[in-house]
């Protein structure tokens, strides 16, 4: 039993997800300041509110704190825009730059000793 867990621990499907993981925690925190530091305080100008936390509805006795869901619901999509703009379009652009070839790509192995060999050659 012990010897299975050490095999699912070193053979790297344990560590590359922790590895995700840390990664994805420490870019939350970059989406996250660029959210409430750059873009709120934006929507904040426009609206005149950075926050809808306070906006609540009273009926009867119950208070209903409505504005909490707004502020949530803003930041999802601010989050979304952010993770959209700043990753997924690069990406797709670096990506579609390589499908065009307008990137060198690596040369492989056989491609190095052809070089290499008319290096020699030309000597």
């Amino acid at each position: 039993m012990l010897a299975g867990f050490k095999k699912f621990i070193i053979q790297g499907n344990a560590i590359d997800l922790a590895v995700g993981l840390i990664m994805g925690l420490a870019f939350k925190a970059v989406v996250d300041a660029l959210v409430n530091s750059i873009l709120m305080p934006i929507i904040a100008a426009i609206i005149g509110e950075p926050s809808f936390d306070d906006l609540t509805i009273t009926i009867g006795d119950s208070v209903i704190g409505y504005g909490a869901f707004i502020t949530a619901v803003v930041n999802l999509l601010l989050v979304g825009a952010a993770v959209y703009f700043f990753i997924v379009v690069p990406i797709n652009h670096m990506k579609d730059r390589r499908a065009a070839g307008d990137e060198p790509s690596e040369p492989t192995n056989d491609e190095k000793m052809v070089q290499l060999l008319e290096q020699i050659a030309a000597k």
